[in-house]
């Protein structure tokens, strides 16, 4: 499974799973929190669709930290203020980094944890379509 991947079920799935798998390295292995969770700005970047050029549409607040875990460091990015979540994605992306024997298991978690989001996905999709209003058979 891919870094970014990895991040986006981690980041839209159940933060108790990001905080779960983090606390397993943090009680196997000597965590060091290279940049504490802090807030920052990043410029969001858009693809303007009739000539498709970029253009920055405006900034969005994130957290981003830095942690090192047997020698690998890892960087946890999130959108909005969400110090933990980002602190925890940092230590697991350098348990992966550093090929920890833990992550060999989390990828059936995080496939699991992937077919929930979907589910709720189809379903909130399924609510909202229930919600359609076709004009055509409005029409007498």
């Amino acid at each position: 499974m891919k870094r970014k991947q990895r991040t986006e079920i981690l980041i839209s799935g159940s933060q108790d799973l990001a905080k779960s798998l983090a606390n397993e390295i943090e009680q196997n292995y000597p965590v060091t929190a290279i940049q504490k969770p802090e807030n920052g700005l990043v410029m969001l970047k858009v693809r303007e669709t009739s000539k498709k050029s970029l253009f920055y549409l405006g900034e969005v607040l994130v957290t981003e930290c830095k942690a090192k875990v047997e020698g690998k460091i890892g960087i946890g990015i999130v959108k909005g203020h969400q110090p933990e979540l980002a602190y925890h994605l940092a230590i697991i992306d350098a348990a992966f980094l550093g090929n920890l024997p833990e992550t060999t298991k989390w990828s059936s978690i995080l496939e699991s944890e992937k077919q929930h989001i979907e589910e709720n996905s189809k379903a909130k999709n399924k609510a909202i379509l229930k919600t359609k209003v076709s004009f055509e058979t409005m029409d007498v």
